[in-house]
């Protein structure tokens, strides 16, 4: 009966909030870091852009989560070199999409990955019907007719969706291996030492320019340190379906970003395909009906 009532050690206010507000907290930083890392790109590229970006937020997450031991098992350490490497890929392709086509566009692409996540293993034949609905977006988000579109900055959009599929699933398994975020600040050390010698060979000293250490720091922190570790927090109490109901307001919150920051206005059929990708992400998530919430 005692093991019943001991109480777990707290983990800080992370474990009290909400997991519906951490998710959509975290969608927020991450767009609007996204938005601004555009901006870098003009100083840095792309992968410049992508180093500044997890160096500054392993930073800024060695001191919000310290481990408290260097001492970890082959199996832990094995799951954080993985999430590291899934993280670095994660990052340069993505980084490398919406230096070539719209931050809204870029998002909605990736977004098959969530997807994946939502609809893999499923036997139920209303499933097809998300993905249709999906394929639909993306043939109306890549369509001629949709305005001038770059090819590789789509497979990059959609090669960063399958890693971010990837990040959902083994994100959870670090959260419950590791004590507080001591699995992600390793994790996000190992991608910021993968992505080292290619900011230095891509972009050189214009790394260490007071205006590009300036905004990769506000980067790291917006598109990594926040929003990594509130999604880590939420995902070790709701399913991973759920989460993908959630990040549904993804794409959404990528377009107004980049209307409101970078001035990237959209058009009908753009927005149309938005709209189709966000409902087949829904539709395909809400199939869990007994995963485990607090929201």
């Amino acid at each position: 009966m005692a093991d019943l009532t001991r109480r777990a050690p707290d983990r800080g206010w992370l474990a009290r909030a909400p997991s519906g507000g951490l998710v959509i907290g975290a969608i927020a930083s991450v767009q609007v870091g996204g938005a601004l890392a555009v901006h870098l790109f003009a100083w840095v590229g792309p992968t410049g852009a992508v180093l500044l970006r997890l160096a500054f937020g392993a930073v800024v997450l060695l001191v919000v989560f310290p481990p408290r031991t260097w001492r970890w098992s082959r199996r832990q350490l094995s799951l954080a070199v993985t999430f590291g490497l899934v993280l670095a890929g994660m990052n340069l392709s993505f980084y490398s999409a919406i230096h070539r086509i719209p931050l809204g566009i870029a998002v909605s692409l990736e977004f098959v990955g969530p997807l994946g996540v939502a609809v893999a293993g499923s036997r139920r034949p209303v499933d097809l019907v998300w993905v249709a609905l999906a394929a639909a977006g993306i043939l109306a988000l890549t369509a001629p007719g949709s305005g001038a579109i770059d090819g590789l900055g789509v497979a990059l959009a959609l090669f960063a969706g399958g890693l971010w599929g990837a990040y959902i699933l083994i994100s959870a398994r670090v959260g419950r291996a590791f004590e507080r975020g001591a699995g992600l600040t390793l994790a996000v050390c190992v991608a910021a030492l993968v992505t080292l010698p290619i900011g230095i060979v891509t972009a050189g000293s214009h790394l260490l320019q007071p205006r590009s250490l300036a905004l990769g720091a506000l980067i790291g922190i917006l598109s990594s340190a926040i929003p990594y570790s509130f999604e880590l927090e939420a995902l070790r109490r709701i399913a991973a379906p759920v989460f993908g109901v959630l990040m549904s307001l993804e794409p959404a919150m990528a377009a107004l970003a980049g209307l409101v920051i970078l001035d990237q206005a959209l058009g009908a059929r753009t927005l149309l395909g938005i709209a189709l990708v966000i409902t087949a992400s829904v539709g395909a998530s809400r199939r869990t009906r007994r995963a485990p919430t607090d929201l």
